[in-house]
């Protein structure tokens, strides 16, 4: 009986030779230094938001080039996919024009004991940040504006709520907002009791935060009644 194997054998022979090459051949390789690999991380830049708003989108990721041994990039390169955001700190913001790669790398390198950081790259190195104030703004409604249907008239006051907002935001963007905001009532020909929820004309910013953006409005209408004497 010959025993000679037969060609599906060979074939799984072959793979495995193959396999097991290929085994040996990466051991060997992860085993060696100076190999140089481009990590992404989540970039977090802290400062105090209660006090200033970065005019411009602050970087949300960094690459960084490192250099170790393959076991070691292997290892990082794995874990990046959940990793932990990179926290930058700004401390001064109104001074900070730009993130201080050195600080940025030597944080980084804390990060990475077992790796030498090369250089890091971020989506943009420029910082603006500008002082965040707060306006208190009153409401008002354009009385001599609303349309009333002729021999009808307003008979009561007109409520207003809130009757004050306020607008939090850059200093150069809040200053432009007007010291009273006026709204007018769009409804023409007015002859029954108004209340209606109206837009607040004020623009809009995302780097503004308003507390209300509308306003209800109400009062009451009565027919006028001509007096006819004898």
């Amino acid at each position: 009986m010959s025993n000679v194997p037969s060609g599906q054998n060979k074939v799984k022979t072959f793979f495995v030779c193959i396999l097991a090459a290929s085994f040996f051949w990466l051991m060997n390789v992860l085993n060696k230094d100076n190999y140089s690999i481009k990590l992404n991380y989540p970039l977090d830049i802290e400062y105090d938001n209660s006090a200033f708003v970065p005019m411009q989108p602050l970087p949300k990721r960094i690459s960084v080039n490192v250099s170790g041994d393959g076991w070691t990039l292997l290892q990082k390169s794995w874990l990046n996919f959940n990793a932990n955001p990179v926290v930058y700190k700004v401390n001064n913001p109104n001074e900070a024009s730009f993130i201080n790669s050195t600080t940025l790398t030597d944080q980084i390198t804390e990060l990475f004991p077992n790796l030498h950081v090369n250089y890091v790259i971020a989506d943009t190195f420029e910082l603006n940040f500008e002082r965040k104030i707060r306006k208190i703004i009153p409401i008002r409604v354009d009385s001599a504006a609303i349309n009333i249907r002729d021999g009808y008239v307003i008979s009561s006051i007109i409520n207003v709520s809130p009757s004050l907002i306020s607008v939090d935001g850059p200093i150069s963007l809040i200053r432009s907002y007007p010291d009273t905001i006026r709204v007018a009532v769009p409804t023409p020909k007015i002859q029954n009791n108004f209340d209606e929820s109206l837009p607040i004309p004020l623009p809009v910013s995302p780097l503004v935060e308003v507390s209300h953006r509308d306003v209800y409005i109400s009062f009451e209408v009565a027919q006028y009644l001509n007096v006819i004497t004898p």
